[in-house]
C-alpha cells in the first residue's frame, strides 16, 4: 500500500539506512529499528490529518508508547531500502495496538506489537482520544492476524 493512502489496512512507510543507522560492521543497530517504527506511526497519524504537534495544539493529546514486542528475525544493512509497516490492530477509547513490521522487498526483518496509550499533552496522564479521531482510528481498526 502507499505511504501516503492511511485509509488502508496496511500503511508503509519507506526508509534507507544510513551511517548513522549502523554498527562498525554496517548492520543496523538495534535501538534504530524502534525510531523507524516510531517514524512510520507519525507519518501515519499525519497522512491521517493528525500531526503530532497540532493533535497536541488543537486537542491537548499526545500518544507514548507504554509497551513493545519486538522480535528480530534478519539484519538490515547500510544503503537498505526498508518498508516500515503499521496496522492499527485495536483502537480503544483511550489506548492503541499497532503491529508492526519492516521489510527489505519480500523479506520479513522485525516484527512488532507496539502499544500507545493517549495521554492529556498537559498533564501527561491516560485521557480517551477525542471522538472524531477515535471513530477514523476505529475504522482502521484491522483485526485479522496476517500470520
Amino acid at each position: 500500500m502507499s505511504a501516503h493512502d492511511a485509509a488502508t489496512p496496511r500503511f508503509s512507510w519507506p526508509t534507507r539506512v544510513y551511517w548513522e543507522d549502523t554498527d562498525a560492521g554496517g548492520v543496523v543497530y538495534h535501538a534504530r529499528y524502534v525510531a523507524f517504527m516510531e517514524r512510520a506511526r507519525t507519518e501515519w497519524m499525519r497522512a491521517l490529518g493528525y500531526g503530532q504537534e497540532s493533535t497536541r495544539q488543537a486537542h491537548g493529546l499526545v500518544f507514548a508508547v507504554r509497551s513493545m514486542r519486538v522480535d528480530f528475525f534478519k539484519p538490515a544493512r547500510l544503503d537498505d531500502a526498508l518498508g516500515v509497516e503499521v496496522i492499527l490492530r485495536q483502537c480503544r477509547k483511550a489506548s492503541l495496538v499497532f503491529e508492526q513490521r519492516i521489510v527489505r522487498e519480500d523479506t520479513l526483518l522485525i516484527d512488532a506489537e507496539v502499544k500507545v496509550a493517549a495521554l492529556d499533552a498537559a498533564s501527561f496522564r491516560p485521557r480517551g482520544i477525542e471522538d472524531a479521531l477515535y471513530e477514523r482510528l476505529k475504522a482502521l481498526e484491522n483485526t485479522e492476524s496476517e500470520h
